[in-house]
């Protein structure tokens, strides 16, 4: 009973690090969650790039499902900084252990800012970003056995995957709406042949729209609300998925604030049934911004996992106005 217990959990062990290789790792991308919600829109689209404060640096630690064992995780580092008066340019890395796959990437991006209509506030800006990935199949913990069908490759298997990003953002006074289509090349012939063992579809693409509207409080209360959605949608399988988020910030008089929000994460044809929810909470003081994101899982693995933990710590270097509207910081 006891042995037969253990193939069992090995098996559910292996099909479980398959279902997340097979639902992440194809995108050879940095997973998003919530780091955009954590001041940091340059997260989800290049075209944000140069917008804000003169240097703008944000870092991630993501731990997800604590409790399970070889669970993702994530850590990452954005940086975006203005050039000129409408334009700015942006740089990331990260690296993902996910089970027994590990992604590591950089991206490096330039945007461009438009002027649609001065006085009503209307602003159009493009992005571009070039995409550096690399990704690894560690297979030193893979047992061949009959359990387990005998069909998991034996050899380590790594390759270096380029390929191209492209964006748009739309701004009018509070509202917003950005466009991404992300890896928008195939993959090449070698690459296949890596990752073939887990059956990975051919289409890197995605699609991700972001938009929302900030919303100022009462004359001199120093308070903004903020709803906004994100949506993204993979060619590779036509799954998609929706945040719905909601935040709230509090101003004193030296342009310090504190926030708060939620999130909720559902796949499109399963709205009453979400991936995950939680809280968020963070502040900025001076040049020092501090957040943190806790989600509840809420699928099958909820009884197996304490949840997901973000952090994110963050500086704004250089802090100056632009002579341009169309790069001045989009908060208060």
């Amino acid at each position: 009973m006891k042995i037969k217990m253990i193939r069992i959990q090995k098996l559910f062990i292996y099909v479980f690090l398959l279902v997340i290789a097979n639902s992440y790792s194809q995108e050879l991308n940095l997973p998003v969650l919530t780091q955009y919600l954590a001041e940091n829109n340059f997260v989800v689209s290049p075209a944000y790039a140069g917008i804000g404060d003169n240097l703008k640096v944000r870092a991630n630690g993501l731990t997800q499902w604590v409790g399970i064992k070889d669970a993702p995780q994530n850590q990452s580092i954005y940086a975006d900084f203005r050039i000129a008066d409408r334009s700015g340019i942006g740089v990331s890395f990260y690296n993902d252990s996910n089970g027994n796959t590990i992604q590591k990437g950089a991206k490096f991006s330039f945007a461009h800012h438009l002027i649609l209509d001065y006085y009503a506030k209307m602003y159009l800006s493009f992005g571009i970003s070039y995409n550096l990935n690399s990704f690894r199949i560690n297979v030193e913990n893979f047992v061949n056995n009959g359990d387990l069908g005998g069909n998991i490759p034996t050899d380590d298997r790594a390759i270096t995957n380029n390929n191209f990003d492209v964006s748009a953002l739309y701004r009018f006074k509070g509202f917003f709406m950005s466009f991404n289509a992300n890896n928008i090349l195939g993959k090449g012939g070698s690459f296949e042949e890596t990752i073939r063992a887990l059956d990975e579809p051919n289409l890197l693409l995605n699609f991700q729209i972001y938009s929302g509207y900030t919303f100022r409080g009462p004359k001199k209360s120093g308070l903004e609300y903020e709803p906004s959605v994100y949506y993204q949608l993979f060619s590779s399988d036509g799954r998609s998925s929706t945040d719905v988020n909601f935040k709230f910030r509090k101003f004193n008089r030296k342009e310090d604030y504190y926030w708060a929000g939620i999130s909720y994460r559902f796949l499109n044809d399963q709205f009453f049934k979400p991936l995950n929810i939680g809280p968020m909470i963070g502040f900025k003081k001076s040049i020092f911004y501090m957040g943190y994101a806790y989600q509840i899982t809420t699928n099958n693995l909820s009884g197996f996992n304490s949840g997901t933990h973000m952090i994110t710590i963050g500086f704004d270097f250089l802090r100056g106005i632009s002579n341009c509207p169309c790069t001045q910081s989009p908060v208060h």
